[in-house]
């Protein structure tokens, strides 16, 4: 009995930079050897659009983002110097990508924390991490005082703390860990304290809500990272805390991400573009692959993410079909080879 074909699902496809074209091309492969019904819509970013249009993010890039609501990106580089903001800060910006979703597992029988299972869910648009930030001039020194302010409104504090706690609900999470500076910045991370708690008043009995101060919370991460379920945060403390959590199952290599709004979605692999091993055909998939898996599973088709998440776990749980950052000898090219035959 032949299956029935899926309705094809368009989707923007960013290869990115460095090692970007690499892990992009072997995730394709993955997905097609599944059976996943992407339309590819490729678009350029990063530094192939500079060479082509002057731009690392062209309007016509953003514009096809906002078409499909869906996209697959591999790492870019924002140049550094030469008046260009960062690609990430103004895809995050131009779709209202308001929810940054780093879910972590431990996928390596052989890593130091086997039980690690936490999805950290980051505010995407506020704090210390909008830039505005300026020097102040004493006498001669230009640059005498350096000056930052972090920005949050109740709105964006209600916004992700009800898409925190109804992805709890939908994905069976129980505990949602809410991480703060409330003690010294009373206001900033205070609002966001007192909205977050707010928030879980209306999940009462289905979501429980802990509080935990950030710095407490990064050595409680490492010493028993089995107590957190679901983590809630600021942009600045859940850029740091998912970093960490990553280096907890074996590094940024196994870190998936998405950027989640209300119109669209981007998937992607959390690391850099690597430029010092692009080409070399070492660089490793995973984190790009899983992302997939997210991206699976936001278009409901929660079958073929499981399907392509045993196989990654089959894959990995064999030290001979790793790649090398992972004791294994694979090259990119033959670890997708290695997925596909475990699907």
């Amino acid at each position: 009995m032949t299956a029935t074909p899926l309705t094809p699902i368009p989707c923007t496809l960013l290869r990115g930079d460095g090692i970007g074209p690499e892990i992009v091309e072997a995730t394709l492969q993955v997905l097609d050897a599944l059976g996943a019904p992407f339309q590819w819509h490729e678009q350029l970013a990063g530094l192939n659009a500079i060479e082509r249009h002057g731009d690392p993010l062209p309007e016509a890039t953003i514009e096809n983002m906002r078409q499909t609501r869906l996209t697959l990106k591999g790492p870019l580089t924002t140049p550094i110097g030469g008046g260009f903001r960062s690609i990430n800060v103004r895809l995050r910006e131009a779709l209202k990508l308001y929810a940054n979703v780093r879910p972590a597992r431990s996928l390596l029988p052989d890593g130091k924390f086997p039980d690690v299972d936490i999805v950290l869910i980051r505010e995407n648009t506020g704090g210390f991490y909008v830039g505005v930030e300026h020097f102040i001039q004493i006498g001669d020194d230009p640059h005498a005082v350096a000056e930052a302010t972090g920005i949050l409104t109740r709105e964006n504090c209600q916004r992700i703390s009800k898409y925190a706690f109804e992805y709890a609900v939908a994905t069976g999470r129980k505990k949602i860990t809410v991480v703060h500076k409330a003690n010294i910045l009373k206001a900033l991370t205070g609002l966001f304290l007192e909205t977050v708690t707010t928030i879980a008043k209306e999940y009462e009995g289905r979501v429980k809500l802990e509080e935990r101060i950030v710095d407490n919370c990064a050595m409680q991460l490492v010493l028993n990272p089995a107590q957190f379920d679901m983590i809630l945060t600021t942009n600045m403390f859940g850029d740091i805390l998912s970093d960490e959590i990553a280096g907890l199952i074996g590094g940024l290599g196994l870190a998936p991400g998405a950027n989640v709004g209300d119109d669209a979605a981007m998937f992607e692999a959390v690391h850099g573009s690597a430029p010092d091993i692009a080409g070399q055909g070492i660089a490793n998939p995973t984190a790009l692959l899983l992302a997939a898996a997210m991206m699976l599973e936001h278009c409901s088709l929660h079958a073929l993410a499981a399907q392509l998440r045993a196989a990654l776990a089959k894959t990995l749980a064999n030290k001979a079909t790793r790649t090398r950052d992972l004791g294994g000898q694979l090259s990119t090219g033959d670890y997708a080879r290695a997925v596909i035959a475990n699907l």
